[in-house]
């Protein structure tokens, strides 16, 4: 059977980080996407999960043609050459798309398994797609599913157990190279949910002097005196990164904030001061050729995904567990949804 469930997407299994920021929607074009999905015929429903690891588009359509009208869109939407998507996408469909939903959802899926911030980006992505009126019964009740079964992991399993953070696994490293946090100075761009959680891991961890700036000052604030710290304006930050010795990226740029020679110039003002850059954001904060200067230590969300893989094995029966559940959760409830016939004309959402 073909349909009428999909799923188009490129996430850290398919993609490098390279392909993946190339592949990422901005914030400010979200309704741009939505209006450009409207636009294409038979589709009935559909949704759009974006985050730092992954790009994917579920619809509801009986049309055999789908994926190649999806596929042209995205291409021009990102000016990219066709060979880019076919190399980096993933089609699944039905219950394998439901499947996939489920484990997204429940961090089985993600970079670092286990992970907690999926979730609400799930639920994020949910609440844009009905704000965009793109949802019918189907993906609202899968969608509804999902996160049950994300809870139900959370709470009968062991898979959140640990350090199961890409923020969690950023700050052992800055142990390891610090020794102590106490005395570090820290300062992270932007102010959302995963900058949020590194910089509590950091606190935790004795982190004392912290810094947040934001384009946005008020929302630097908030997050500044939640975690005791000070506001930095956004347009200081060029001149103020000399000043701090772990800088957090998770903005959302469309370009790297620092490049090579900027740092360069900045390092051989503090030749015995380590600077220890934490690029959370895709597309990255921080041009990658600064993991060639000396006394620089660059890591972004794939250099930390291969850290995390040491602390995997202990998880693995429940991650088996879960996948075992997620499964027979999943085919309950394609068993039990009511299907459009797809011997009958789809309706195209106007």
């Amino acid at each position: 059977m073909t349909g009428p469930l999909h799923m188009l997407g490129a996430s850290h299994r398919t993609a490098p980080i390279e392909i993946r920021e190339k592949l990422a929607v901005p914030a400010d074009r979200t309704a741009e996407v939505y209006e450009g999905l409207r636009r294409i015929d038979n589709l009935s429903e559909f949704a759009v999960i974006n985050t730092c690891n992954r790009v994917e588009i579920y619809l509801v359509t009986a049309d055999p043609e789908a994926r190649r009208r999806i596929e042209s869109f995205l291409r021009d939407f990102h000016g990219l050459p066709a060979e880019t998507l076919s190399s980096h996408t993933v089609w699944r469909e039905n219950i394998g798309a439901v499947r996939h939903l489920f484990e997204v959802a429940s961090g089985i899926d993600s970079l670092v398994v286990g992970e907690a911030e999926i979730l609400g980006q799930v639920k994020e992505s949910y609440a844009r797609a009905r704000e965009h009126a793109s949802l019918g019964p189907i993906l609202n009740r899968i969608f509804q599913k999902s996160f049950q079964a994300a809870k139900w992991t959370r709470t009968h399993t062991a898979i959140g157990r640990g350090q199961v953070s890409v923020g969690s696994v950023a700050v052992d490293l800055a142990l390891k190279i610090f020794g102590d946090l106490r005395r570090c100075r820290i300062l992270v761009l932007g102010a959302g949910e995963i900058a949020e959680r590194t910089l509590i891991n950091l606190k935790n961890r004795s982190a004392r002097n912290i810094a947040v700036s934001n384009r946005t000052f008020e929302r630097a604030g908030d997050l500044a005196r939640k975690l005791e710290g000070v506001a930095l304006p956004f347009e200081q930050i060029h001149s103020a990164l000399g000043d701090y010795d772990i800088v957090i990226g998770s903005t959302a740029a469309t370009t790297p904030l620092f490049g090579q020679r900027e740092v360069e110039t900045l390092m051989t003002n503090r030749p015995l001061r380590p600077l220890f850059l934490i690029d959370l954001a895709v597309p990255r904060d921080f041009d990658g050729s600064l993991a060639e200067l000396d006394n620089v230590f660059l890591y972004n969300i794939d250099d930390l995904s291969e850290l995390a893989q040491s602390n995997r094995s202990a998880r693995e029966a429940e991650i088996d567990h879960c996948r075992e559940v997620i499964d027979a959760k999943a085919r309950h409830l394609w068993k039990n949804l009511r299907l459009p016939d797809p011997s009958r004309d789809q309706p195209t959402l106007g």
